[in-house]
């Protein structure tokens, strides 16, 4: 917080003499509020920028300095773990996250980083079976634990071993059962079952991989092997991980700090003598970017300048000329920032992964927002009448949330299926693609505000009524070409790959149909069939054909893109298809009873 402090002071020293020099004028009240819708966007950026100043102090910061041990150092030191190298505070983060459903754990009455509990874990195994950190939902599992009087649904590892021989009869049972077939008592206790052997495989060192390659065909091993009986591996770096973890135990803060600062420049020295994997810098800035989470300080952000456009449509027919300006205003700043923040987010993941921005289903929610954005915002700055302005704020809220819902299973960057393995086709086929679900998912965006502001409200009048509806046609059309580009450099690439350039699987059929959509759309247009609230009904209707084919195809559980199955996935895709079907009927509203038509 030093950081904060020094611009707090240079701010007011700043301040005070311009304050001197300028004196208090107290003018009508109206003469006040102008002045005061005037400077408010000012005041919202200053705000936000400070906002986003004190998240960069937070993750620059060296961490806690009133612990008694300090963690920054081995926080930052790269393992080895899911095909990837990575810092031990990333690896901690994720397996705590996959057992507890969050980041932290509670250690002595507080709440402590993941790094600090996998240590415990690590150097004092019987305290750290103490720690609540797998999460049970499911009733009926905390019965068979003996555990049905508890409201909480976090539990240690010491009150699950009691019964840890029934979880196990229980989990083979379940596994005779294919997963799409299992109730969810019985997904849930293979959950815990495979919970309990991650917890079991991290206690007992087998994984991550903490021994470095410091030698020519050295590769990542684990500091102990799956057989307890073998001899320990002797070498260099895996006796100087054997010396942190013993001057942490022993409590020697300054022993550990010196092995942690030695260990790390050796691998440095390694890193720049030209064996690859061992270098900290990258496990520097991946440290850096978990602390400062700026997916998730964009996403607040997004919302932040969502309800300032409900509030500047709010104040059109009270003030349309000063405070709807200036609200707007404000909200396309907020927007701006958040958008810098997602952007530097999405440069992290592209430099830490060295691949490009699409390599999963979370990279694609998270790509899916931040291209959605500069296209409503170039559509805002020529139409100038806010609802692009909402619905950029809502898509990178949205997708962020989807994102972060999808972050649940663990590592964001994990290894490569096999069959997006190229970097090439990655930077072309995927991201086209997923440029023209983005396009489609604005225009179905622009159609909700269109019908809802059009049927329930009296703030769509005149141009705004005539603009939304050509703003939908032109990003259609730019979701087609984008579209149909991206589907044939996906035929181009699975010709190369497999020998057929269509093979009828269930994401290629899915890609098609987002490409015939809009071809139908248009045409539809073109020949007459529909009018403006057509385009608008169709298009929220593309949101559905997107959604199933981003997240759909993956759920069937077949084809050459089934790797993306989530159980929690199918309740939330149904939900949102069944809200769309619902905006679908209010467009299907009669215009004469449409409240911004009839005010005219």
């Amino acid at each position: 917080m030093d950081a904060a402090v020094l611009v707090l002071r240079v701010g007011l020293a700043w301040a005070s003499p311009a304050l001197r020099r300028t004196p208090l004028q107290f003018g009508s009240e109206e003469d006040r509020l102008k002045k005061l819708a005037h400077w408010f966007p000012a005041l919202v950026a200053l705000c936000v920028v400070a906002f986003v100043s004190l998240v960069l102090v937070r993750g620059f910061d060296e961490g806690d300095r009133s612990r008694a041990m300090p963690l920054e150092g081995i926080a930052r030191i790269p393992v080895s773990a899911g095909g990837r190298t990575k810092p031990l505070d990333t690896f901690a983060r994720n397996t705590l996250l996959r057992l507890s459903g969050r980041q932290t754990c509670e250690i002595d009455g507080g709440t402590r980083p993941a790094i600090e509990w996998i240590l415990e874990l690590w150097t004092n195994p019987k305290l750290a079976a103490e720690r609540r950190v797998f999460r049970i939902d499911h009733p009926d599992v905390r019965s068979l634990l003996a555990l049905s009087d508890v409201t909480r649904t976090r539990f240690s590892w010491m009150e699950i071993s009691p019964k840890l021989d029934e979880v196990v009869r229980q989990a083979e049972l379940a596994s005779q059962i294919p997963r799409k077939k299992q109730d969810p008592f019985q997904r849930q206790i293979s959950d815990l079952y495979g919970k309990l052997a991650e917890y079991a495989e991290v206690q007992s060192l087998r994984t991550p991989y903490t021994v470095a390659p410091l030698a020519a065909g050295e590769e990542w091993a684990p500091l102990m092997g799956a057989d307890p009986h073998a001899k320990p591996l002797d070498t260099v770096s895996a006796q100087a991980f054997r010396g942190m973890l013993a001057s942490y135990a022993t409590g020697d803060s300054a022993d550990f700090t010196r092995r942690v600062a030695g260990y790390r420049a050796l691998l440095e020295s390694k890193a720049e003598a030209g064996n690859l994997g061992t270098g900290s810098s990258a496990s520097s800035f991946e440290v850096i970017m978990s602390r400062c989470e700026p997916f998730y300080q964009a996403s607040l952000l997004y919302l932040f300048a969502f309800l300032l456009g409900c509030v500047a449509m709010l104040a059109s027919p009270i003030s349309p000329d000063r405070w709807k300006p200036s609200l707007l205003r404000s909200a396309l700043i907020v927007i701006a920032i958040a958008f810098v923040l997602h952007t530097v987010g999405l440069v992290a993941r592209i430099y830490l992964q060295g691949r490009p921005p699409v390599t999963n289903l979370y990279s694609s929610a998270v790509f899916i927002g931040w291209v959605c954005i500069p296209l409503a915002l170039a559509g805002e700055w020529f139409a100038r009448i806010g609802v692009l302005a909402m619905a950029a704020s809502l898509i990178g809220f949205a997708s962020l949330v989807v994102a972060h819902n999808l972050s649940a299973s663990g590592d964001t960057m994990e290894m490569m299926q096999a069959v997006l393995d190229s970097n090439f086709w990655l930077a072309t086929h995927v991201v086209v693609v997923t440029v023209g679900y983005s396009a489609t998912f604005l225009a179905g965006f622009i159609a909700i505000f269109y019908v809802l502001g059009g049927v329930f409200t009296r703030l769509l009048r005149g141009d705004a009524m005539k603009a939304l509806p050509k703003m939908i046609y032109g990003v259609i059309c730019f979701a087609a070409f984008a579209s149909f580009v991206g589907t044939v450099l996906g035929g181009i690439w699975a010709d190369q790959s497999w020998g057929r350039f269509w093979g009828w699987d269930p994401k290629e059929n899915g890609a098609a149909l987002i490409v015939l959509w809009n071809l139908l759309i248009l045409h539809a247009r073109w020949g007459g069939m529909i009018r403006e609230r057509g385009v608008a009904a169709l298009a929220i209707a593309g949101n559905v054909v997107t959604a199933w084919s981003w997240f759909g195809t993956n759920m069937l559980g077949v084809g050459l893109h089934s790797y993306g199955f989530m159980d929690s996935a199918v309740f939330a895709l149904v939900t949102f298809c069944i809200v769309q079907l619902a905006l679908m009927s209010v467009a299907s509203v009669p215009l004469a009873r449409w409240r911004s038509l009839a005010a005219r």
